[in-house]
């Protein structure tokens, strides 16, 4: 079988590429493991974090990082399983930290965020989508003047890359746009352009819907290994080989095992991501809060309230410890008194992550024929259509929107 371009992945990044793609008039197949939206676009916290322009590693970070390690169910852990195999990742983290290369990663990252807001706004009405959104902003919450104080920073770098937002600086200012919060929380940044969606998994479905709408064909196939063609790429799958004359690679946290079969080698690693989703009447969330602190968030998901975050590096294989999702529920619980705990769904997820905080989006170094999409690490959904019009550009051979070499393939 023979098809114009296959991409690799069925979450947000893979089907929105496949939705820009069919746009711009290619015949695409989508091919997956385990379907549509079955990993991570299916429990994330349906953020789109435009606002979110600072790239993780940022100057400093790593001083605080071992006070973060010795709390194994804190912001970021790493289990001791695998402290070693993350060590190299780590070092990458720490050399991407530095004053001027974080400079670099954070031009870098407001470029595709504004691209993405944007590419967004396209994508939205293109797929009727609309209903799905919810636009009621967020807040990220602090619990002291000196907390508030060290967050500034941050404000004025949001500020210089035209992001709105209002600071609040008493429990009184943050209950009239939030009520029932702990008074514990005395200030607070609110940015009133972020939305989220109602349910990212449904989110994900909707785009694939009006893909095949559209013709755009998806299958569940086992990715094996890419091997090159005289004109295209041979996809060997374990359900039989599959031709195609361009491929894109945005399979979340399995992508680089994909890439290795071409050679191309790259230092992804996992975010491993819990959360309980609570169902419906158990919170009156107005919008997605931000507890900056305690490295987690509170979003509306289909009327009930999805606690989650942090951070666990540990890769793809360890069992998951969903301690971390209870400490999270107990910490949420303390925070909004009045939250209904019972019935809530625990989830994990695998986020994608490159050391450097921003994603690969770029041409193989071994394959003209293929393009890699993945590495957004917490920002997947956020990043996605503009990830898409980026993707569309480099396989059409147009200019692209953004200049692409800060996300090129070959950086590494």
């Amino acid at each position: 079988m023979t098809q114009q371009i296959v991409v690799i992945g069925a979450g947000v990044i893979g089907m929105t590429i496949a939705l820009e793609l069919q746009r711009r008039g290619h015949a695409v197949l989508v091919l997956d493991k385990e379907g549509v939206a079955a990993q991570t676009s299916a429990g994330n916290a349906g953020a789109f974090a435009f606002s979110e322009v600072e790239p993780l590693a940022t100057p400093g970070i790593m001083k605080k990082a071992p006070k973060w390690l010795l709390d194994p169910l804190g912001p970021l852990s790493i289990p001791p399983a695998y402290a070693v195999q993350i060590a190299p990742w780590m070092y990458r983290f720490w050399r991407a930290s530095q004053p001027g290369r974080y400079a670099e990663l954070l031009a870098a990252q407001a470029s595709l965020m504004q691209l993405s807001s944007a590419a967004l706004e396209r994508l939205i009405p293109a797929v009727d989508g609309e209903a799905m959104m919810q636009r009621d902003g967020q807040m990220q919450l602090y619990e002291s003047e000196a907390e508030y104080r060290a967050s500034l920073p941050a404000w004025e770098v949001r500020r210089q890359h035209g992001i709105d937002f209002e600071l609040l600086e008493s429990p009184e200012a943050i209950a009239e746009k939030q009520p029932g919060l702990s008074p514990r929380f005395t200030h607070a940044g609110f940015t009133p352009n972020w939305l989220n969606t109602v349910d990212p998994k449904k989110w994900v479905e909707r785009l694939a819907q009006t893909f095949q709408n559209r013709q755009g064909r998806i299958e569940r196939r086992d990715i094996q290994a890419l091997v090159p063609q005289q004109s295209g790429m041979r996809l060997e799958t374990a359900e039989g080989p599959v031709d195609a004359t361009k491929v894109v690679v945005a399979a979340g946290a399995w992508s680089h095992h994909i890439a290795r079969t071409l050679g191309d080698r790259f230092p992804l690693e996992t975010e491993r991501g819990y959360n309980t989703t609570l169902p419906e009447g158990a919170f009156d969330l107005r919008m997605h809060l931000s507890f900056s602190r305690h490295g987690f968030v509170a979003s509306r998901i289909n009327n009930g309230v999805r606690i989650g975050g942090a951070v666990e590096l540990g890769g793809l294989n360890l069992a998951p410890n969903f301690k971390r999702a209870d400490t999270l529920l107990h910490k949420a619980e303390e925070f909004l008194p009045g939250l209904k705990t019972e019935g809530g769904t625990q989830w994990m997820g695998f986020r994608p992550s490159m050391p450097d905080s921003i994603p690969v989006i770029g041409v193989s170094p071994n394959a003209s024929c293929v393009f890699y999409a993945f590495g957004h690490g917490h920002l997947g959904l956020t990043q996605s259509a503009g990830t898409a019009e980026l993707v569309g550009a480099m396989v059409d051979r147009q200019a692209p929107p953004i200049s692409p070499a800060p996300f090129a393939a070959g950086r590494f």
